[in-house]
């Protein structure tokens, strides 16, 4: 008999379905050990109500409010029931209780709870809906308003009313040095305000000084955030009543420019006869007269490259000299300060050098404002003159009754040496490199030699020949090819031979990393080549980074630079006091008045004892005068390594060999 087809499929399907029952006849005991792999695990109801609440809180800001009032009332119905249930006063009738109930939910839920026809109950939810609306929204109206005046505030876009105060333009490495010694000028002086702009978060700013400069007692610091050359954003900082603008220098010398265009919006924004004062900084020598024409008359323009070329030139030849720049810089220690003196008029320089115990007086203020440094001794103060003074604040200055006490016998009238060729050794080059070298061709003798220890190849053997034909004759210029931070390079040199070594770092952005990280590795192995050879030598080193100078690997002689700080002092100072402007480039210009540090010797007998009003007379006779000393004995000893500026004329010590006498003096 033939089957047909269907017959042969049932039969197979029937051959397939027994297959699957053995098969899962023999799986049944692993089924019964366990859950089997691959078979999707059913979801607990538990997960499947959290997965369609989920779904629901999707749904937006309708179903929030329904969930919200889904939450109140199964906590505000319960909770009123039980308190009309067991309250005493409440009806017998069970309808009665549930309108109680209703009134206290509509109570509580500001739903109205009236009670009476559907109607009316209706209609009072309405009305309790629509209040509820409209109080809600003028709640989340007012809401965001605050919010976005405190957002903007905290953004730093709102106005500064303010009148007197400081206001620093900018954000760089010296922001934190003039906003501290700001402060610190200001510590007498009762409430003051110093203003920061700069396209910085307003925040960030403002942690930054908290945690830089600390406590600043009675000065407010503001921050505000904008660009410093937007005419608006000066606006909101009113820098037309401000007393003093400060303009912070950036980072680089290419963008010196921008502080021209900043000054440019500064005129725009102020007007001409304002009181504020321009004070700029530009790194780039090249920009200065247009800063100069861009800020107006009265301003002052510093270019920080070049100061610190003549800083570095004058400590190269005169160890510990930074120490002295450093205790006159900062309102810390003693400063300077112009004064009336109306009752020294029609005495000499000479007289009035002794007329102050307390304060080292070094110069005159005449009354149409042109200031005389270490004048001569015969020279008279007039009426209107005021003083330039070394005093510990602008109030200690005070006359006595009568003049220190000189002790003529020990002074020594001791003719100056003769000046002697020197040896300077440089390690490193930068661009200030070329106005250092012309600097020093200012102040040492003809035929000293300053050998250059530096890499760059082609381009820094042009720049040192370039710098070479720039100075003058009697300073011979040599390039020596080495990279100073290798010692190969460093130790070819014989230290013995040097009056001084220079370490320069390279400019930033020219080397990966900080480039105080070359100059500490050029000091670690000039450190080590001391030790070595056991011939100790004095050295300055320019930095960028004051942290930098706490772990510098130094000998006792060496003198540091921070560019930046030493900006940063400058401009606090000449900020307190305009008249400073000249008188810090008189003393860092060559050819005019300096600060040195020469031999106790040359003033007293050495081995005697004298007070300081002895060595300032007998300073004053060779035309000097002397502002303090230091002892060398304790040039390793922190924090003033020997260092003392402004001494009382009536101290008395013993002037030994090793000391040296601080002078102003044009010789």
């Amino acid at each position: 008999m033939h089957r047909t087809s269907d017959d042969q499929g049932g039969r197979l399907r029937a051959g397939i379905a027994k297959v699957g029952k053995q098969r899962r006849s023999q799986d049944a005991p692993a089924a019964a050990a366990g859950p089997t792999v691959g078979v999707p695990r059913r979801a607990a109801p538990g997960e499947r109500a959290r997965y369609w609440f989920d779904n629901t809180l999707a749904g937006g800001a309708a179903a929030l409010i329904g969930w919200l009032a889904v939450a109140c009332l199964v906590i505000v119905v319960p909770a009123s029931a039980v308190l009309v249930w067991t309250d005493d006063r409440a009806p017998d009738d069970r309808w009665a209780k549930a309108a109680a109930v209703w009134r206290s939910v509509g109570q509580t839920l500001r739903l109205g709870g009236e009670a009476g026809s559907p109607l009316r109950v209706t209609l009072s939810v309405l009305l309790a809906l629509v209040a509820l609306f409209y109080v809600s929204t003028l709640v989340s109206l007012i809401t965001a308003a605050i919010t976005e005046k405190l957002l903007a505030l905290r953004r730093g876009h709102s106005t500064v009313l303010e009148d007197g105060h400081t206001v620093v333009l900018g954000w760089s490495d010296q922001i934190c040095t003039v906003v501290a010694e700001i402060v610190e000028a200001n510590a007498n002086q009762g409430r003051r305000a110093i203003v920061v702009l700069a396209d910085r978060d307003k925040t960030d700013m403002e942690e930054e000084l908290r945690t830089e400069v600390g406590g600043t007692g009675g000065t407010r610091i503001i921050c505000r955030n904008g660009r410093p050359t937007d005419p608006a954003a000066l606006e909101r900082v009113s820098a037309a009543t401000a007393d003093v603008v400060l303009v912070l220098p950036r980072d680089e010398p290419g963008e010196d420019a921008e502080i021209v265009k900043n000054l440019l919006s500064l005129r725009a924004t102020i007007d001409g006869d304002c009181r504020a004062r321009i004070l700029a900084v530009v790194r780039d020598g090249r920009y200065r007269l247009a800063a100069t024409l861009a800020a107006g008359p009265g301003a002052v323009i510093l270019e920080i490259d070049d100061i610190t070329a003549r800083l570095v030139a004058q400590c190269a030849r005169q160890p510990g000299l930074s120490v002295v720049y450093q205790e006159l810089l900062d309102f810390a220690g003693d400063e300077f300060y112009v004064v009336e003196a109306p009752a020294q008029a029609g005495r000499t320089f000479t007289e009035v050098l002794m007329a102050y115990p307390t304060s080292t007086v070094v110069g005159i203020v005449r009354a149409d404002g042109a200031l005389r440094l270490a004048p001569l001794p015969d020279t008279l103060v007039r009426t209107g003159d005021r003083l330039v003074v070394i005093a510990e604040d602008d109030d200690t200055t005070v006359a006595a009754p009568e003049p220190a006490a000189v002790d003529a016998s020990v002074i020594v009238s001791r003719p100056p040496a003769a000046a002697r060729p020197e040896r300077m050794l440089l390690l490193g080059w930068n661009r200030r490199a070329h106005s250092i070298v012309r600097h020093l061709s200012d102040h040492v003798t003809p035929g000293s030699v300053l050998h250059v220890v530096a890499d760059g190849g082609e381009s820094t053997a042009a720049e040192v020949r370039a710098a070479e034909a720039a100075v003058s004759a009697g300073l011979t210029v040599e390039l020596r090819p080495g990279d100073p931070t290798l010692p190969e390079a460093v130790n070819r040199v014989d230290l013995a031979s040097y009056d001084g070594v220079i370490v320069l770092g390279p400019d930033r952005g020219a080397c990966d990393g900080a480039p105080d990280d070359r100059t500490l590795v050029t000091l670690l192995l000039l450190r080590d080549l001391e030790r070595t050879s056991g011939s100790p030598v004095a050295v300055v080193t320019e930095m960028t980074d004051d942290r930098n100078r706490a772990i510098a690997p130094v000998g006792p002689g060496t003198d540091f630079v921070v560019s930046g700080k030493l900006v940063g002092l400058l401009m606090s100072q000449i900020s307190q006091n305009w008249h400073l402007a000249e008188l810090f480039e008189e003393l860092l210009a060559p050819g005019g008045n300096t600060i040195q540090l020469k031999p106790a010797g040359h003033y007293v007998r050495t081995g005697c004892h004298a007070a300081f009003a002895t060595v300032v007379a007998s300073a004053s006779r060779r035309g000097e005068c002397a502002i303090g000393y230091r002892c060398r004995d304790r040039a390793t000893s922190g924090p003033d390594y020997g260092v003392r500026v402004n001494p009382r004329k009536d101290d008395v010590r013993r002037w030994g060999e090793s000391d040296d006498v601080i002078v102003i003096t044009r010789h």
